[in-house]
C-alpha cells in the first residue's frame, strides 16, 4: 500500500503501456496542462495577495519593493508566498498534468528560466521568450511599475486571465533616446 501512494505521488518514468518511453505529443500534453495549471493557480494567489490589503501589507508587499524589476528579484518574496504560489502552485501542476518527475525537473527548470527573464528588465533582441510568450518581460515590467500594480498579474506563461477578467494593461515600447527601450503603458490610469 505505501509503495502505491508513494507512486501516485510522485509518478513514474515507466509507463506499463509504453515500456517506459512517452510520445513526444504525450510530453507536450503534459507541460501545456502543467503550464495553464500553475498560470490558473499563480494569476488567482497573485491577484489575491493585491487585493487583500492584510497580505499585500504583510507578504507580497516584499517583491513589489522592487519597482524595477531584475532578474534575482524573479524569487524574491516572503516565505509564505514562495509556499502558496510557488510550491502549492508547482505541486497542482506536476499532479494534474500527469509529467514523471524526470519530465517536472525539466519543466520546472524551464519555468524558473521564464520567470527569471520576465523580471530581468530586459528586452533583447532574438530573445525566444519573446517571441513565443506574449507576457514576457515588458509585459511584467508594467505590473512592477507604481502605474501597474493592479494589472498585468498573470504570469508566468500566458496572459489569457488578465485579458478574460479585465486586468490586461497593453504597452508599447517606445526607444530611448540614450539608448535601450522603456515600457508605456497604453491606456490612461485612474487611481481607485
Amino acid at each position: 500500500m505505501l509503495l502505491l501512494v508513494r507512486e501516485s505521488v510522485t509518478g513514474s518514468d515507466e509507463s506499463p503501456t509504453t515500456n517506459g518511453s512517452l510520445s513526444v505529443f504525450d510530453l507536450g500534453r503534459q507541460f501545456f496542462t502543467a503550464m495553464v495549471v500553475l498560470d490558473t493557480w499563480q494569476y488567482f494567489m497573485h491577484r489575491y495577495m493585491h487585493q487583500n490589503k492584510f497580505l499585500y501589507r504583510h507578504i507580497h508587499s516584499q517583491h513589489h519593493r522592487l519597482i524595477v524589476p531584475y532578474a534575482y528579484g524573479a524569487l524574491y518574496n516572503h516565505p509564505l508566498e514562495g509556499l502558496l504560489l510557488d510550491t502549492i502552485g508547482g505541486a497542482l501542476a506536476f499532479l494534474l498534468s500527469g509529467m514523471s518527475p524526470r519530465a517536472s525537473i525539466f519543466f520546472f527548470s524551464f519555468a524558473t528560466i521564464k520567470t527569471v527573464d520576465d523580471h530581468c528588465g530586459l528586452w533583447l533582441p532574438g530573445n525566444l521568450f519573446h517571441v513565443f510568450f506574449q507576457n514576457n518581460s515588458a509585459y511584467h515590467d508594467v505590473h512592477h511599475q507604481l502605474y501597474g500594480t493592479k494589472y498585468n498579474y498573470s504570469q508566468p506563461f500566458f496572459n489569457v486571465w488578465d485579458k478574460i477578467l479585465g486586468t490586461h494593461m497593453p504597452y508599447t515600447l517606445e526607444k530611448r533616446e540614450n539608448g535601450g527601450f522603456e515600457v508605456r503603458p497604453v491606456k490612461v490610469v485612474k487611481d481607485d
